[in-house]
């Protein structure tokens, strides 16, 4: 198998996922700001990942299998990191939320291409919303220092709530598309 460059930038998103999880506990000064910039990183490397594979043809069937793969490793370990350092209701709740329904979700992609209908669930301008609020929810909560008129937390508590109900509107868009084909599958 040949690693090309998207392949490449999603197997490099995914080594950062450690690096991330290391700084986060670092405890220096900044190490807010260097695990939210860590997470920025990965963030750029997913949207470039799929702009390089478009541009230059440069899609593989492990590339397609490997960047949700990766997207969902990285939104997932740091809600946990988050949740642990806030353990609110509020942000437990919301996280469960997002990563239940990326792990549902995920499966009924799977289940979708084992029958030959992964069209039929193909992502979604709103997933693409929720993916772009989901991050930028995460950034603002790892850096989440308070700002003289600005509560960073709270920000980035109500833009996770946002993008946990934009989460499971898109979960249920999902789900209505691949309605039809479940109910034929008895």
């Amino acid at each position: 198998m040949q690693i090309t460059i998207p392949t490449a930038l999603t197997l490099f998103r995914i080594l950062l996922l450690p690096v991330m999880v290391v700084v986060f506990y670092a405890g220096f000064q900044g190490a807010n700001i260097a695990a939210a910039m860590i997470f920025i990183a990965a963030g750029i490397t997913d949207w470039l990942d799929g702009w390089v594979a478009r541009r230059y043809d440069m899609g593989s069937a492990f590339g397609a299998f490997l960047d949700p793969v990766a997207d969902k490793l990285m939104v997932a370990v740091t809600l946990f990191l988050l949740v642990q350092e806030n353990h609110t209701p509020l942000m437990a709740v919301t996280s469960a939320v997002i990563v239940g329904r990326e792990i549902s979700i995920s499966a009924l992609r799977e289940w979708m291409a084992e029958i030959g209908q992964r069209a039929t669930v193909r992502v979604a301008t709103l997933g693409k919303v929720k993916t772009v609020m989901q991050i930028i929810a995460i950034v603002v909560l790892l850096y989440q220092h308070d700002l003289p008129s600005l509560r960073p937390f709270y920000i980035g508590e109500s833009l996770l709530v946002i993008a946990s109900i934009l989460t499971i509107w898109s979960g249920l868009q999902y789900v209505r598309a691949a309605w039809p084909v479940l109910r034929q599958q008895r």
